[in-house]
């Protein structure tokens, strides 16, 4: 009887009782939908740039502002990730220099190009810009399908909320989620091997023999 009655009803409307009706009989709401083992929530990274406008002349970055700088970049709690440009018209290498030795302090270089930040920058001034990251995954968690029905045999609603989640949170440059490191990574594996080499190289010790040493004379 109920599937004559759907057959005789226009198709939508049909469709529409149909679902109503499987949900009453589950006793909950939502079905998942998601028939694959993909996680429908990925990390999701998010980019902020932070300026600072400071005084230049022909001999760079004078030692007040070189303060400024250094106090700034200090209370940023520069770390591992962060990105930092010169956005100078002038393009002074004294400039640059100056932010690059203060820079190094936190073991970050700076940057080639500067990004798009908003505004101008004035004559007699240099912004620097920090550039931050930081990986979330939104909509989690997500627990929006409650029924215990499941025809369509798909994965929790809440599925890779908690890899995910966690992956963005450790992850210490979130933009390596969006494409791998790329820098010096080779030279950092043939650095770290150099004490390994040097050790399997190295000439045995007891290959010359024993040392012959009289007990004679008392030395």
């Amino acid at each position: 009887m109920i599937t004559t009655a759907f057959r005789s009803l226009p198709k939508s409307i049909g469709t529409a009782l149909a679902c109503s009706l499987a949900v009453a009989v589950a006793g909950c709401g939502g079905i998942p939908t998601n028939r694959s083992l993909d996680s429908v929530h990925q990390p999701v990274v998010e980019q902020v740039n932070y300026t600072l406008d400071v005084a230049s002349g022909p001999g760079g970055l004078s030692y007040p502002e070189q303060s400024r700088v250094a106090n700034w970049f200090q209370s940023m709690n520069l770390r591992y990730g962060d990105r930092i440009a010169v956005d100078d018209p002038l393009r002074s290498e004294s400039t640059r220099a100056a932010v690059e030795a203060i820079a190094g302090r936190y073991g970050i270089m700076v940057s080639g190009d500067a990004p798009v930040t908003s505004g101008y920058v004035n004559a007699g001034n240099v912004r620097i810009v920090v550039s931050r990251s930081k990986a979330f995954v939104p909509g989690c968690p997500n627990w929006s399908a409650t029924s215990d029905a499941n025809p369509n045999n798909a994965t929790s609603t809440n599925f890779g909320c908690s890899v995910n989640s966690n992956l963005a949170s450790m992850i210490a440059n979130p933009e390596h989620l969006i494409k791998g490191a790329q820098s010096q990574s080779d030279t950092v594996v043939m650095s770290s091997t150099k004490a390994i080499d040097a050790y399997r190289s190295a000439t045995p010790t007891g290959t010359g023999g024993l040392t012959a040493q009289s007990t004679q004379s008392g030395k």
